[in-house]
């Protein structure tokens, strides 16, 4: 049996009629269209599939549809602004901290909760927030450094 869920995703109210056991990333990737939410491992481990609900990094392969229903998410087609690559978003291009792109969205994800709650945060800070995000390609440096750029433009 459905259930109408309410949520809000990018700004833009939605109401979807999904099972009970439907995961919030095939909501978004299969009723939204929302792709840039990958699908990596499916229980949790490599944070492919990260997202803002309620302005919390989560996985989305972990977190039922109908959890987030009358939440708020936030996506990585959600971060641009006007069209424009966010400061974060440039960050990881001019520091060629996307390879595959795969890991991208949820990295990007994280690192927006990370930069909300903590503006200037040190290397230590970047490494533990991203830790639950696995990236295969780019040895985690330039991440870092990106997020390092991004919270230095604004400040």
């Amino acid at each position: 049996m459905k259930k109408i869920v309410s949520l809000t995703v990018n700004g833009i109210a939605h109401e979807v009629a999904v099972e009970p056991r439907r995961t919030l990333l095939e909501l978004l990737r299969e009723d939204l269209g929302l792709t840039g939410t990958k699908k990596g491992c499916g229980i949790g481990d490599c944070g492919a599939c990260t997202v803002l609900l309620d302005g919390v990094a989560t996985f989305s392969c972990l977190t039922l549809a109908i959890q987030a229903d009358g939440g708020t998410v936030e996506t990585a087609e959600g971060l641009a602004e006007t069209g424009k690559l966010n400061r974060l978003q440039q960050a990881f291009v001019d520091h060629g901290a996307i390879q595959c792109g795969f890991c991208t969205p949820g990295m990007l994800m994280t690192a927006t909760e990370l930069l909300r709650s903590t503006p200037q945060p040190d290397e230590h800070d970047i490494r533990m927030a991203i830790s639950g995000n696995l990236c295969r390609c780019t040895g985690y440096q330039k991440i870092v450094e990106a997020i390092q750029a991004a919270a230095k433009e604004s400040s």
